[in-house]
């Protein structure tokens, strides 16, 4: 896994899972705490996420809210909408573009 970016916007790229969350959750921590204004998390070269990557990205969406961020998913890769779909985190966290849910059709996007 990869990290890249600053205080206002990221790119992870690779996996994020159990081997890389601690590593994940201390750099978008450390991106959440140093800036103002929304954080952009670019996902596009995101190649896969289980459950602690999961929860890695709703840890930092939790944390961004509490500063008064707010955490924007960009290029989520359709296999990670699906699970955000399926989650029904799409409701929750905030997601550029159209989400597409199981059965092919979207959901509304964001802005």
């Amino acid at each position: 896994m990869r990290i890249t970016g600053d205080h206002t916007g990221l790119a992870i790229e690779g996996r994020l899972d159990v081997r890389s969350a601690a590593d994940a959750r201390a750099r978008l921590h450390a991106a959440v705490d140093g800036g103002q204004g929304d954080l952009v998390l670019d996902l596009g070269r995101l190649e896969f996420w289980d459950a602690t990557g999961l929860g890695v990205i709703m840890g930092t969406h939790r944390r961004a809210g509490r500063l008064g961020r707010r955490l924007v998913l960009r290029a989520v890769p359709v296999q990670l909408q699906r699970l955000l779909v399926a989650t029904r985190l799409h409701r929750i966290l905030a997601v550029e573009g159209a989400v597409a849910d199981p059965y092919g059709s979207t959901l509304p996007a964001l802005g």
